[in-house]
């Protein structure tokens, strides 16, 4: 068994524990026993030191065992279920401290029901490992679990972005956030092409720290450009480390690497749309009688931003500011030209919302954020595409009757020229938001039922469904078999 030194110290803290417990000593007992004290046999225990090998001998001699049985990484029957968690990527892929959560008292935990919880555990790997599949790995699903369980509104962030403008009250542009990061930081923005690096095509930005130089794709927009620079001002301005080099992260080393990266994304976001004068804007938004996409639009060029960091900072300002937080965030692509959508991104808000990753499933069509796309395509074909498309629409989901306001922006990805994407932000109209919001009583806006995926889907008469509902008619087959049981039992 392959295991780092962090769980040989989680071994020997369980073994010790389990052997403390069968031989009927309080850790008082041991203590008096070998003459260690009492905490420091209790982090030993927790996993957090590895005694040296006189304390360790002593130990052994307490409890009546061999120095070597002790010291072993063989687990006993009963805890043989834990070499299998501790095999498994789970206890270096989840941050558990950063969630208040010490590997060492789960482990203890297990221990004393280890065939039931190690089975739930394991349960829990695969079905993340099955959702890694397609959309996130561990770190960045924690990363999300931890935007949510904040609203993703970060204060402390807030403030150092509000520092950063204060100090540098000149107007936010590539030009000028370009030469801040070469006079405060001594770093150089070069643009590049793909016949330099064409191993790079598909990637955004590379942070070369050895030339202190940051390498931005030549294909990115001027806006992207300005939100890149922004972002590493953010890892520079901040002191982030460890980070990500690229744009892209190739691999996720750390749940750190991923949380600095999400800094530097949210400072960036906080510069190019200060939280003041974007609040003001969003009031006055909200307060619109009717709907209207051309104020959606004046915004993004007012702020400079792409539709990716507007609805971002969007949801930090709705959630906290105005009390709409039951929010929803989506990011779908499609190859131009093909009927295929992949959910790249999400992020929700109190309860699951909206579409959600279905792995080898069909999505709606109906939703306007998949919609758009097609609507996106069709204007290319046709050689009439010049801006951004910008859509809304009031949906109602089939199975449950919840409905949402969606609001969606669909563009070409600059780099990868065979893509586009739509990005989505939605919530849930209650009556109290409705209250909030003065257009949602707009007739123009689009109304629509719409459910998860068309195998789950009722809506027979679909003019958008993609293949048959076997989900939901394995389910109803399902619920006959049960009334019939009932019947005959």
């Amino acid at each position: 068994m392959t295991i780092n030194q962090e769980h040989v110290k989680l071994i020997f803290g369980i073994k010790l524990r389990e052997l403390r417990n069968t031989k009927g000593l309080s850790l008082s007992d041991l203590s008096k026993k070998t003459k260690i004290s009492h905490s420091y046999l209790n982090e030993i225990e927790k996993g957090k030191k590895y005694p040296k090998s006189d304390k360790i001998l002593l130990i052994a001699n307490a409890l009546e065992v061999e120095y070597d049985e002790l010291v072993s990484l063989k687990l006993s029957n009963k805890l043989q279920p834990l070499a299998i968690l501790l095999q498994s990527n789970f206890l270096t892929e989840i941050p558990f401290d950063f969630f208040g959560v010490e590997p060492a008292n789960l482990l203890a935990i297990m221990s004393d029901a280890p065939d039931k919880l190690s089975a739930f555990i394991n349960a829990i790997i695969n079905i993340g490992r099955n959702y890694n599949m397609s959309v996130e790995n561990f770190h960045h699903a924690a990363m999300r679990s931890y935007q949510e369980m904040h609203n993703n509104y970060f204060e402390s962030i807030e403030e150092e972005a509000a520092n950063f403008r204060k100090k540098h009250d000149s107007e936010i542009s590539l030009a000028n956030l370009s030469e801040v990061l070469n006079k405060d930081f001594d770093i150089k923005v070069k643009v590049f092409k793909s016949e330099e690096y064409p191993v790079l095509v598909n990637m955004r930005s590379i942070y070369k720290p050895n030339t202190r130089e940051l390498l931005i794709h030549e294909n990115t927009t001027e806006i992207q450009k300005t939100y890149t620079v922004a972002k590493e001002i953010g890892f520079q301005f901040m002191e982030l480390s460890p980070r990500a080099l690229s744009s892209q992260a190739i691999d996720s080393h750390s749940f750190d690497e991923v949380l600095n990266s999400f800094k530097a994304s949210y400072f960036a976001g906080a510069i190019l749309i200060p939280r003041e004068e974007f609040k003001a804007d969003i009031e006055n938004w909200l307060a619109q009688p009717t709907w209207n996409a051309d104020h959606i639009e004046s915004l993004l060029e007012k702020y400079n931003c792409t539709p990716e960091t507007f609805f971002y900072r969007l949801t930090s300002i709705l959630a906290k500011f105005f009390g709409i937080d039951t929010l929803f965030y989506m990011r779908f692509e499609s190859m131009v030209g093909s009927n295929e959508y992949w959910l790249t991104k999400e992020m929700h808000l109190a309860r699951r919302l909206g579409p959600q990753e279905k792995v080898n499933e069909h999505y709606c069509r109906r939703w306007v954020s998949i919609d758009i796309l097609d609507k996106l395509a069709f204007k290319q074909s046709i050689n009439t595409y010049k801006k951004p498309l910008i859509d809304c629409q009031i949906s109602t989901m089939k199975e449950n009757g919840s409905t949402y306001f969606v609001m969606s922006i669909a563009r070409p990805l600059n780099i990868q020229k065979n893509k586009n994407e739509s990005v989505n932000i939605g919530f849930e109209l209650t009556d109290e938001i409705k209250s909030k919001v003065g257009f949602i009583q707009d007739n123009k806006i689009n109304k629509m039922e719409v459910n998860q995926t068309c195998e789950r889907c009722s809506i027979f008469d679909c003019q958008q469904r993609q293949t048959a509902p076997v989900v939901l008619q394995a389910k109803r087959q399902k619920l006959e078999i049960k009334k019939l049981l009932n019947k005959l039992s």
